[in-house]
């Protein structure tokens, strides 16, 4: 695929439509995604192919509708992030903008979906600020969020005996919102930040932060970061020999793509929480293979999930309106719908924007435990939705009355 800017995958999906107040628009989704970075694995040209699966599972041409698929490169950064988002609203006519997994670039594109009556939804990025205080009516974060994976881990890794911790933070929005919800739940269960470190997005080596770690005393080495920083960070931590040391590596945010790159055998035992393992149920399994068949044998992340169940709920709320053309408008029928899809099953969205469904605590096998590739996952509990994310009255949503 090609990178920057000027990419747009034009996936044209033409669908015929008969008896429909839509029979003569296009409805036109723009997959916004990091095509050539640290986060392609585990969103990516996946994701491109999750939100395709997505709109010809959904029948659109049964249900009259004209569905066109485009998809571009932010490459992390906010201001190409931004620039792409206005052309796609502005000149490309793109409905509705998924994916985007970069915090910062996701926040910056928020508000360019607001101030263009256009619809946003989240499923890459983590900042719980999308559904605090930067949310908007014309946004949906689907999938996770600091705040969930914060509670989610840090409960179950301070409960277990973690109760002191250094952090390992990528310097950027994501990276800092997660430290500091985990924090708060770390004293707030009892334990200690004893320190932490900032890293540069994208850094290759580890040394000089993995030997802070080591000497803080801490008993937990938590990993604020995602995607391939969290390969380069767990490899380089068994060279150091942190847990050979005596110290607990949890990873804040773990995609499976991350497990398969490190192995078993270096992830094994690591804890995390997801929305999403492909080996959950007989209906993900069958997503998971149709998907892993379409893309050279990789599983589905938890982000490729969010991606095909977040397209596959907009398509039902603008059949539902009969109406693309006020976001806001749209985002209002998806909140007032009940959500329901095979890999996140029922649930519900906020007023706040947020999707409510389960989260699951995970911890990787052993080695010997594992049945064959991509069987890394063993569950150690489930944290239903109405636990699994901040309370309403907590995040400082203006729509909140």
């Amino acid at each position: 695929m090609r990178k920057g800017l000027g990419l747009t995958l034009a996936v044209a999906l033409t669908l015929g439509s008969v008896g429909s107040a839509l029979a003569d628009q296009t409805v036109k989704i723009g997959v916004l995604t990091d095509l050539s970075g640290l986060y392609s694995e585990l969103a990516g040209a996946g994701s491109v192919l999750a939100a395709r699966m997505a709109i010809e599972d959904f029948g659109a041409e049964a249900k009259g509708l004209k569905v066109e698929l485009v998809s571009a490169d932010h490459q992390n950064k906010p201001d190409i992030g931004v620039a792409i988002a206005q052309k796609w609203y502005d000149q490309d006519g793109v409905d509705l903008i998924v994916d985007i997994p970069n915090s910062g670039v996701a926040l910056a594109v928020n508000q360019v979906a607001r101030d263009k009556n256009k619809v946003l939804m989240v499923s890459g990025a983590g900042s719980s600020d999308l559904t605090g205080k930067s949310c908007s009516p014309n946004t949906v974060h689907w999938t996770y969020d600091t705040w969930a994976l914060a509670n989610g881990t840090a409960n179950a890794v301070v409960a277990s005996g973690g109760k002191s911790w250094f952090f390992l933070t990528a310097d950027y929005k994501f990276g800092r919102d997660l430290e500091h919800d985990t924090s708060a739940v770390v004293t707030a269960t009892g334990g200690r930040v004893l320190g932490d470190v900032t890293f540069p997005l994208n850094t290759p080596d580890f040394s000089s932060f993995l030997v802070q770690a080591q000497t803080s005393d801490a008993n937990v080495v938590g990993l604020a970061m995602a995607g391939g920083d969290v390969s380069n960070a767990v490899k380089q931590a068994a060279e150091f020999g942190i847990v050979e040391g005596g110290q607990r590596l949890v990873g804040m945010l773990v995609f499976i793509t991350d497990i398969h790159a490190l192995g078993l055998h270096a992830a094994q035992g690591l804890q995390f929480t997801a929305a999403f393992y492909w080996d959950k149920d007989d209906r993900t399994r069958a997503f998971a293979t149709r998907f892993a068949e379409a893309n050279h044998g990789i599983h589905p992340t938890m982000v490729h999930a969010g991606v095909y169940a977040s397209v596959l709920h907009y398509l039902k709320a603008v059949v539902a309106l009969q109406d693309k053309s006020d976001g806001s408008k749209v985002v209002a029928k998806m909140k007032a719908l009940p959500t329901d899809d095979p890999l996140f099953g029922q649930g519900s969205i906020r007023i706040d924007g947020r999707a409510l469904h389960s989260l699951y605590l995970y911890q990787v096998k052993k080695p010997e435990e594992s049945k064959g590739p991509w069987d890394y996952y063993k569950l150690v509990e489930t944290i239903p939705a109405d636990r699994a994310f901040r309370p309403l009255d907590q995040g400082g949503c203006s729509l909140v009355k």
